[in-house]
């Protein structure tokens, strides 16, 4: 095949065959540059790093194989701090451009959050690509955004993480001149210029945005009128949020084990034991060191959670970083305006047990069951169904702490009314006489209370109910 041929091939193929063509033909090098100890503040005595080294080369690999490049050396590079000028050492940065010219690596993975000089230091160094973690996880959210709403979301993170990098890209251009003749000063450099078309375009960027965060209030506003209770799924990227979203309600997310299959958020209508429905809504997987910019961008994104009723904090029971992991969620929600500790707020969900271990199980099964604190996990796998019964009923348990739990006896011309209280409520028993008439147990919201006594004048309120209320057969009143 020509040249001409095989440009000509490239033109006609999609652009995310085209990018990760580029990629598997990309050799790539993953340095994890980790700090042994970590400072929180200037002044601040340093503390141990808490999580595993190994685990954090691993997840970079993993962030690497989300967008198809080839890896070929992992390195794994202990730090007592970072230099200033390029992050590693001399010693270091000398030591992996000889293996970089042997490998001949073309893009170089740091996973760490780099300034601008250092990424220009070490491009000049290795004389190849560098992008750090931030850049990395911008551009598997360019490749997975699929609506418009995520896509303008990434392209404004995008140019603000790119607005401080400019100088990398056009150190090699002078002054223009301005004005006329020799009286003109020296006009704007090509530097400032470029920014100032980025930051229009941000501005236009915003102003979009916008308009998308009106509509998805106006949608919000809508499920409140419904009223459906809203459950958010949150938790560390390949948690397996989605497998467990479409174990709950048989849709068909992506749901792959790969980091961040899932970006733009999915809500689909799920029954509970007992027949009240709920939104569950799928979200963006978290990640330690998530950049700034990019939880900023997804705001509007994430206030569906901020807005639910109930958060399903997902965790993989089975990484051996686990513990990490949900402190970084639980970072990331403290900063979202939700307290973690809240119990009627948030349900701590286990998730993968199936891949654990048969001693590592029974020791995971019994710290949920013996759990004193007031988030009393749960465990499940997502892929089995093992315990989402329980979950369902755990979560119909904790939405119905304020309902109303009423007995009433219907007619058999009482069809409109039996089915209006299936459609706003819970009929927890149901028991039809030999006469035609209709013996129930309902749960039903107390703003509905009202609608049911003008309905069923007879209807009988026999509890303000809590999360442990259940019916017992002998528990049925004449």
């Amino acid at each position: 095949m020509t040249e001409k041929d095989r440009i000509a091939a490239n033109v006609r193929k999609p652009v995310a065959d085209i990018e990760r063509t580029i990629a598997i033909g990309t050799q790539t090098m993953v340095v994890g540059p980790y700090a042994q100890r970590l400072r929180l503040r200037p002044g601040q005595e340093a503390r141990p790093n808490a999580r595993d080294t190994a685990a954090r080369l691993v997840e970079a690999v993993g962030l690497a194989a989300a967008i198809n490049l080839t890896v070929r050396a992992e390195r794994l590079i202990l730090l007592d701090r970072p230099t200033p000028a390029t992050y590693l050492g001399s010693g270091k940065v000398e030591e992996l451009k000889q293996q970089i010219e042997e490998l001949e690596i073309g893009l170089v993975i740091m996973d760490a959050a780099l300034s601008p000089v250092q990424q220009r230091n070490l491009e000049q160094a290795w004389q190849c690509k560098v992008i750090d973690r931030t850049g990395l996880i911008l551009e598997i959210f360019g490749r997975r955004a699929r609506t418009r709403e995520g896509r303008l979301q990434v392209e404004l993170a995008h140019l603000g993480y790119q607005k401080s990098r400019l100088v990398r890209s056009w150190t090699h251009l002078e002054r223009q001149r301005g004005g006329f003749g020799f009286l003109g000063g020296p006009g704007e450099t090509q530097i400032e210029s470029d920014r100032r078309i980025i930051l229009d375009r941000m501005v236009r960027l915003q102003r979009e945005l916008d308009g998308v965060k009106r509509t998805r209030g106006l949608h919000r506003e809508g499920r409140r009128r419904t009223p459906y209770p809203i459950i958010a799924l949150v938790g560390y990227t390949n948690a397996g949020k989605s497998t467990l979203f479409n174990r709950l309600t048989s849709a068909e997310v992506m749901a792959e084990d790969l980091l961040f299959a899932t970006l733009d958020p999915t809500a689909r209508v799920v029954r509970l034991p007992h027949g009240a429905p709920i939104i569950l809504s799928d979200t963006v997987g978290f990640i330690s060191d998530l950049p700034t910019t990019l939880v900023a961008a997804f705001r509007a994104t994430l206030e569906d959670v901020i807005e639910a009723d109930i958060v399903l904090h997902i965790r993989d029971v089975s990484h051996e970083d686990t513990e990490a992991q949900a402190q970084d969620v639980t970072a990331i929600m403290r900063d979202l305006g939700i307290d973690p500790d809240q119990p009627d707020k948030v349900i701590e969900v286990w998730n993968k047990i199936d891949q654990l271990s048969t001693d590592a199980r029974e020791q995971a099964m019994n710290r949920a069951e013996n759990a004193t604190t007031l988030l009393k996990p749960i465990a499940v796998s997502a892929l089995t169904g093992e315990g989402t019964d329980l979950l369902l009923a755990l979560i119909e348990s904790k939405l119905s702490a304020d309902r109303g739990l009423y007995q009433l006896i219907l007619t058999p011309q009482d069809g409109a009314i039996l089915a209006w209280i299936y459609r706003e409520g819970e009929v927890l028993e149901r028991r039809d006489e030999d006469n035609g008439e209709i013996n129930l147990h309902v749960r039903l919201p107390l703003e509905k209370e009202g609608l049911l006594l003008r309905r069923v004048p007879e209807a009988k309120k026999l509890s303000s109910n809590n999360p442990k209320t259940t019916i017992e057969p002998s528990s049925w009143q004449p």
